[in-house]
């Protein structure tokens, strides 16, 4: 099957602008592949990820990873953990594995392929490099009020009114 079709834009160009801090990582760099280890395919493990530099306003953060080139109109939700308290600034590798992993009342949402927890790479084969977009958004609200059974789509409708700034990290992954 050919799926040659028109290359996304990059998604949080569609929404209003906040300022950026900074979203760093000891396991992913900035327009590079990701290693197999965060792909679906070997073994789902969540990155590594810190943040600094956010507004004093925030209160709380939202830490996602996004798809934008998944052969579907709405791309593909892959990671969303909701209300990380504000004294966290970093997730460790493997935290994404887990509720149980995550720090304080922070939770997973559903992804789009059905888990409560971080669902690595995996674009069709034989597909282009897609990208993957990780995001830190800083939030003016402790809490985005939600229940886990929404969708990833509830939760960034939700988030746009409350983001003050956001980071973002963006990588690579192509199965052959």
């Amino acid at each position: 099957m050919d799926l040659s079709r028109a290359i996304a834009p990059e998604p949080y160009s569609l929404l209003p602008a906040v300022p950026s801090f900074s979203l760093t990582s000891e396991d992913v760099t900035e327009g590079a592949p990701l290693a197999d280890e965060f792909s679906a395919g070997g073994g789902s493990t969540s990155p590594h990820l810190t943040w600094s530099g956010f507004p004093e306003a925030t209160q709380s953060f939202l830490v996602s990873m996004f798809d934008p080139d998944a052969p579907v109109p709405s791309g593909w939700w892959h990671w969303n953990v909701v209300d990380v308290p504000l004294e966290v600034t970093e997730l460790a590798q493997g935290d994404g594995s887990s509720d149980l992993m995550l720090p304080g009342a922070a939770f997973h949402v559903r992804n789009d392929g059905g888990e409560f927890d971080y669902l690595g790479a995996a674009p069709p084969q034989g597909d282009r490099p897609h990208r993957y977009v990780f995001a830190v958004h800083a939030l003016d609200v402790d809490t985005l009020d939600l229940d886990p059974e929404v969708s990833p789509a509830v939760v960034h409708f939700t988030a746009v009114f409350h983001t003050i700034a956001r980071a973002t990290l963006t990588a690579t992954f192509q199965l052959g």
